[in-house]
């Protein structure tokens, strides 16, 4: 807008006031002589093509930008509640393989902190686990990161003597390139509390 601006009232002292009044009005205040009309055209047309290449520029960077923003949040919506579950889940039978595929999901910088965990949970006695994602909303996000809280429900145990549970988590995920993503952090919003009834 402004280099349009600027081009309109560029053209106007150049072109219209020096055809009208026989000079332009900075000439004419401070008395200096004209130069010849296709060299102040030319100037004025230059002046313009720059304007809207540098606006073309700007906006083909933002859209860009914008468009890639969009569709990190995209990305990780659909996938992000189900390998934040496959992270959060297991069972006794399968613990080996689903703390593997757990490991699998997540960053370098995570998967250490995840192993710890998951050594921790064997030391104190493995018992069933497994959650789901009820619901879900991307908060901030950008072509490489994009961060989601999780609300979650959950059984531990196994029947008759199952609890039901409910939490919250805060989940960031990074780009690993090719349209996939990682987790990189999970961070316990609500801790998990007992409800009465199963979700």
């Amino acid at each position: 807008s402004v280099g349009a601006a600027a081009f309109l009232v560029t053209a106007f002292n150049r072109i219209l006031l020096p055809r009208v009044g026989g000079q332009s009005l900075g000439r004419a205040v401070f008395g200096i002589a004209g130069v010849r009309r296709r060299l102040a055209v030319g100037v004025v047309l230059t002046a313009a093509t720059v304007c809207a290449t540098g606006a073309a520029i700007s906006y083909g960077v933002v859209h860009h930008h914008d468009q890639a923003v969009a569709d990190a949040g995209t990305q990780v919506a659909a996938t992000g509640p189900r390998m934040v579950e496959q992270i959060l889940s297991y069972r006794t039978e399968s613990a080996r393989q689903d703390f593997d595929r757990a490991r699998s999901l997540v960053t370098d910088n995570y998967a250490g902190q995840l192993s710890t965990q998951q050594q921790a949970l064997q030391k104190a006695g493995l018992v069933r686990n497994e959650y789901w994602v009820t619901n879900s909303s991307v908060l901030t996000a950008s072509p490489e990161r994009v961060t989601m809280l999780l609300f979650l429900q959950g059984e531990r145990g196994t029947p008759p003597n199952q609890r039901y549970l409910s939490a919250s988590v805060q989940a960031t995920f990074v780009d690993a390139g090719r349209g996939a993503w990682r987790v990189d952090d999970i961070a316990v919003v609500t801790a998990p509390h007992r409800v009465e009834a199963k979700p």
